[in-house]
C-alpha cells in the first residue's frame, strides 16, 4: 500500500538539512530502485523553487510499504531525524487516484 510521509522542519535547521541531505537522498534512491517511490521532495519555506537562505518548511514522500508500521520504521530511520531537522512527522495511508 502507499503511504504519505509528511514532515515539518524545525526552524533554523537549514544547515543541518543540507549536511544530512546526501544520506537522505540515498535512502530515497534505494526506494526508487526498488520501484516503491512515487514522489519525494522538499517544501520551500517561501513561494520560490529556490528558497535560498529561507530554506524549507518540510518534506513530502509518497512510497509503497508493506504496512503502516513498516512506513513508520523507515521514516524513523531518516537521516533528517537523526540530524534534528524534523520537528514532526505524520504518516498516513494514501490512495492514488490521479493520474491513472
Amino acid at each position: 500500500m502507499l503511504y504519505a510521509i509528511i514532515a515539518e522542519d524545525k526552524a533554523g535547521t537549514l544547515d543541518k538539512r543540507m549536511a544530512a541531505r546526501p544520506a537522505h537522498v540515498e535512502r530515497l534512491q534505494a526506494l526508487q530502485a526498488e520501484g516503491r517511490l512515487i514522489l519525494a521532495g522538499p517544501c520551500p519555506a517561501i513561494d520560490s523553487p529556490d528558497p535560498g537562505p529561507a530554506g524549507f518548511s518540510g518534506s513530502i514522500i509518497i512510497a509503497e510499504f508493506a504496512s503502516l508500521e513498516a512506513a513508520r520504521t523507515w521514516a524513523d530511520a531518516d537521516p533528517y531525524i537523526a540530524a534534528g531537522v524534523y520537528e514532526k512527522v505524520v504518516i498516513k495511508p494514501f490512495k492514488k487516484a490521479l493520474p491513472a
